[in-house]
């Protein structure tokens, strides 16, 4: 028996083999793929697929440049730095036309800085003590940033998750209207979960991968593990911001494949 395509009063959808066709309703209304609707579509934006090459440039560190564990984890608490900026856009951004949520940015964006960037300031500290080579000072970011990131020629990779960061921000957040959605409370608590989801994964992986001598094989595993985690951490923040409208209707511009 054929398929049946799925109909809606305002939008059909078709079945075809290598494809899904939307109507101009189902363009402009963006919504998550309803899993209970169709479960073997898998959705890809630009964000996403950003995200999978920005992610997967490392392996060029390992392959070429001879990257052990101490770039990979150290480039990866990096990425901190770059969510809290980002994270501060967002505050200063959210439904810009409350005069309550601007009461709430003037005390709610100092201490995001202050918090957010005294825990990461510990957690660079542990990634450097534990992964950092002998002789660095691990309370010294200061001084031991700047040097890692010459030493070990991660400014290209640094690079490329600030564009990756920069087109979700972009694409999501702003285009896409998150930032009309956003509650300051959400945005506060956002990044801590994600960071912490992720470098669990990182630094036990790490570990392990240092007590193995660093092989080649394991530093891939620990960028694959790490991409998976960032992935799921990406997907999981879409769904918190996702606007209330119909199942079933794939995102603006995202692209379906089936299996």
């Amino acid at each position: 028996m054929g398929r049946e395509p799925l109909r809606h009063q305002n939008c059909k959808w078709t079945g075809a083999p290598g494809a899904t066709a939307f109507t101009n309703v189902a363009r402009e209304n963006p919504a998550r793929l309803s899993e209970g609707v169709s479960p073997i579509l898998l959705l890809v934006t630009p964000s996403l697929v950003a995200l999978v090459i920005a992610n997967a440039l490392p392996l060029a560190g390992v392959l070429f440049l001879g990257w052990t564990v101490f770039p990979l984890v150290f480039l990866y608490w990096l990425e901190n730095l770059v969510v809290g900026g980002f994270n501060v856009a967002k505050l200063l951004l959210a439904q810009p036309r409350q005069p309550a949520y601007w009461l709430g940015k003037a005390f709610l964006v100092p201490f995001f800085l202050v918090h957010f960037g005294g825990f990461t300031y510990i957690h660079g500290v542990l990634v450097v003590a534990f992964f950092g080579p002998k002789g660095t000072q691990p309370f010294d970011l200061l001084t031991a940033v700047p040097t890692a990131i010459r030493a070990n020629q991660l400014g290209w990779a640094l690079f490329s998750l600030v564009l990756s960061h920069g087109l979700s921000f972009y694409w999501n957040y702003l285009k896409n209207g998150e930032y009309q959605r956003a509650s300051l409370n959400a945005l506060m608590s956002q990044p801590y979960g994600r960071v912490m989801v992720l470098h669990m994964t990182v630094l036990l992986g790490g570990w392990v991968v240092m007590l193995l001598g660093s092989p080649i094989f394991a530093l891939v595993v620990l960028v694959a593990l790490k991409t998976a985690a960032d992935w799921r951490a990406h997907r999981a923040e879409r769904r918190k911001f996702e606007p209330l409208v119909l199942d079933g209707l794939p995102p603006k511009d995202s692209f379906a494949f089936p299996p």
